[in-house]
C-alpha cells in the first residue's frame, strides 16, 4: 500500500511539474509575442548570448541541440527563422563541412537584451507561484 501511495505522490508531482512548465512556456510566449519571439526562440537567443558574450562569437549548432528541448531538425528550422529575421547568422565550419556555426547579430543581441527582463519576470512569477507561494 505504501508503494502505491508513494507512486501516486510521484505521479502527482510529475504532473505538477509538467503543468508548471506548460503554463510558464505559454506565458513566455504571450509576453514575447509582441516582439516576434516565442519561448523557444528566446531560449536559443539566450543560450547564444550567455555562451558567446562577445560580439561576433560563434557557437556550433550541435552544441545547442542538447541544451534546447527541440529535435535537431526543429532547431535548424528555428535558427533559419531567426536568421531570416536578422537575429542570427549561420556559417559552415571550415574544419568540418557538416558542422554549422551560429552567432547572434547586433540586432539579435539588442533584442535579447530588451526582452530578457520580461522573460526573467515571467520565470520569477511563475516559479514563485509553482512553489505555492
Amino acid at each position: 500500500m505504501a508503494v502505491n501511495a508513494a507512486g501516486a505522490r510521484l505521479e502527482e508531482r510529475w504532473r505538477d511539474i509538467l503543468s508548471l512548465h506548460a503554463r510558464t512556456t505559454c506565458e513566455i510566449d504571450r509576453v514575447l509575442h509582441p516582439y516576434g519571439l516565442g519561448a523557444s526562440d528566446f531560449e536559443v537567443l539566450d543560450l547564444l548570448a550567455s555562451g558567446t558574450p562577445e560580439e561576433g562569437a560563434q557557437c556550433r549548432v550541435q552544441n545547442l541541440v542538447g541544451r534546447v528541448h527541440l529535435s535537431q531538425s526543429a532547431l535548424s528550422r528555428l535558427i533559419g527563422r531567426l536568421e531570416k529575421e536578422g537575429l542570427v547568422e549561420r556559417s559552415v565550419c571550415a574544419e568540418d563541412r557538416r558542422g554549422v556555426w551560429v552567432a547572434l547579430t547586433r540586432k539579435g543581441r539588442a533584442l535579447h537584451a530588451e526582452v530578457l527582463p520580461l522573460q526573467r519576470e515571467v520565470l520569477a512569477r511563475m516559479l514563485q507561484e509553482g512553489r505555492g507561494a
